[in-house]
């Protein structure tokens, strides 16, 4: 029985090895006819066409699976006392951006072929103002969010209150004077064009040596969005 069964098999793959030989011989009769009528430069020129066809479909399958990259917003401060102002960026070439100012558009514009791109005069509420932009290319789609700006319009100039001393003019008897006071956080204080130890709270102060007679004295007060709040007292020595 196993001897028929071998049989049998030997018998089926000889007959699949003859079918695969008649095929082999009609492809290469039907090449060889067509290289006759139509010559070799046809079939190689059909073959090239199949293949740019065939990377060409490929090339648009990753282009739609790869929309922009999202672009960066670039702004140097943190706060200004402008009501207007310029925010560049980076971002692909030839791409549109669009800016949101908390959540609503204010400007469209497109990057220039070294993806740089810029939006002129955009006016600020008072107070917080975040800022998004999103990228989108034709066929591709659109990028994710870019990273928030955060920037404060603030148009007051820093309150300041003077501890010591606590009046405009005074008179003193020792050379050795601290002038101290309280303002608002992230301030920055000179005091006759020296610059004074702010903490955390906006609390300051400065020690200075006293000339004999009249000592005028200006404190300059500069918060983080370029205002500016100034102060003179008279600290008269005598000795």
């Amino acid at each position: 029985m196993a001897k028929f069964y071998s049989s049998r098999l030997e018998k089926k793959e000889d007959e699949e090895i003859t079918k695969k030989t008649v095929v082999m011989g009609v492809l290469t009769i039907l090449v060889l006819v067509l290289i006759l009528v139509f010559g070799l430069p046809f079939l190689v020129k059909v073959s090239v066409l199949l293949g740019e066809a065939k990377n060409r479909n490929g090339k648009v399958q990753v282009e739609k699976t790869m929309p922009p990259l999202p672009p960066r917003l670039i702004v140097n401060y943190e706060a200004t006392n402008s009501a207007t102002i310029d925010i560049s960026g980076l971002a692909e070439a030839l791409t549109n951006i669009k800016l949101l100012k908390n959540d609503v558009s204010v400007g469209e514009v497109t990057t220039t072929d070294t993806g740089d791109f810029v939006f002129t005069n955009i006016s600020l509420d008072e107070g917080e103002n975040n800022f998004f932009a999103i990228a989108t290319k034709d066929k591709v789609g659109s990028s994710e969010l870019s990273k928030m700006i955060k920037l404060d319009y603030d148009k007051t100039p820093p309150a300041v209150t003077m501890v010591n001393p606590a009046e405009e003019s005074l008179k003193v008897d020792t050379a050795d004077f601290d002038v101290i006071g309280q303002s608002e956080k992230g301030v920055n204080v000179t005091v006759n064009n020296r610059l004074a130890m702010v903490d955390d709270s906006g609390k300051f102060k400065i020690k200075f040596q006293l000339n004999a007679g009249k000592n005028d004295i200006e404190i300059v007060l500069r918060d983080l969005a370029g205002n500016e709040t100034k102060k003179k007292i008279a600290i008269t020595f005598v000795f």
